[in-house]
């Protein structure tokens, strides 16, 4: 492998705080140290990725870099006797694109306690479909089921219902029976929103309350949060009794305007998901679960597929919130 070259994406601060994107040539030399060098056949594109690939200090610190949190693939060189040359694998989360070269690079090298092997029922391509964002919606639906909401309890609402967590999210609850209210962002959406399994569309004003009130109306058995703020806030607010409200992302902000009302009066659960740091085990059990009964079938309304080149635009698009759903970024 010593010398082998590669395309990847690499951002470079050209001064400060100003970064360009441009796909150039490395060689596996480049890489950082690890056990596993990966053949990347798809990587996706995912929020955290676009903040690296703008320069954003607290994703990624040191610049040049190539960015890419995901990658699915197969072992071209292995040091541990776990992996083997020609097998098929995946790589999520940990450190992969934030401060380790990740998978808009064609060959990665990382630690071989990072990597997955890909479960029956999934080929490469599906993975990096669901990527980190759909193992992110997987382990919300997981902690809703857990927590005892059952489809029978009544709506979930889904907020960034739009984006990658979001729309795989919509997708899984409605497949395995639950009905789904999406809060949609952008204009136009809910052709898309009722196409992927949700029941009812609602707009982001009808999802955020302005009163101050401490408690609401009881509205939902339990929601999947991607966005923060005042509609996560919102959503504690209106769940029943015993709901259950997952949290995974804070693109609206990371405060949250709320007192304790709801946790104790309603017995309302709030749930962090952190998809970085899972267990192997819980990680390996969630990719089996979406590799076979979590396997959503409108995947290619949720998926664009695009090229190493087409990166740059995408990535533009996901800063503006102009992007819908996921980007399946094809690395060979």
């Amino acid at each position: 492998m010593e010398g082998t070259s590669f395309k990847a994406l690499v951002i470079t601060e050209t001064e400060d705080k100003k970064y360009l994107r441009q796909i150039c040539d490395k060689t596996v030399d480049d890489l950082p140290p690890g056990d596993v060098i990966i053949q990347v056949h798809y990587s996706s594109l995912n929020y955290k990725d676009a903040l690296s690939a703008s320069g954003n200090k607290g994703v990624t610190r040191n610049y040049p870099h190539t960015p890419g949190i995901d990658a699915s693939g197969t072992v071209a060189e292995s040091s541990n006797s776990a992996f083997k040359p020609g097998d098929e694998v995946i790589v999520t989360s940990y450190d992969l694109g934030m401060n380790t070269a990740g998978g808009f690079g064609q060959y990665i090298r990382v630690p071989a306690q990072w990597v997955v092997p890909l479960p029956k029922g999934l080929t490469l391509r599906e993975a990096m479909c669901y990527g980190t964002a759909g193992f992110t919606a997987a382990l919300s639906v997981y902690q809703l089921s857990t927590h005892g909401i059952k489809p029978e309890d009544g709506e979930v609402l889904v907020s960034g219902a739009t984006g990658g967590v979001g729309s795989i999210a919509v997708a899984i609850l409605s497949k395995i029976g639950y009905p789904v209210v999406a809060v949609n962002g952008q204009k136009d959406a809910s052709p898309y929103l009722q196409k992927i399994g949700a029941q009812r569309v609602i707009e982001i004003e009808e999802a955020t309350d302005k009163s101050g009130r401490p408690l609401l109306k009881s509205m939902y058995a339990g929601s999947i949060d991607n966005v923060g703020g005042d509609i996560l806030a919102t959503t504690i607010k209106s769940v029943n009794n015993n709901g259950v409200v997952t949290s995974c992302g804070h693109i609206a902000s990371p405060d949250l305007p709320i007192n304790v009302f709801p946790f104790i009066l309603r017995g309302v659960t709030l749930v962090g998901i952190d998809s970085q740091n899972c267990p192997m085990t819980h990680r390996c059990k969630t990719w089996e679960l979406l590799a076979d009964d979590w396997k959503i079938p409108q995947m290619e309304e949720v998926v664009t597929e695009i090229g190493l080149s087409d990166l740059d635009q995408q990535i533009s698009n996901m800063l503006q919130r102009k992007h819908k759903g996921r980007a399946l970024v094809r690395m060979t």
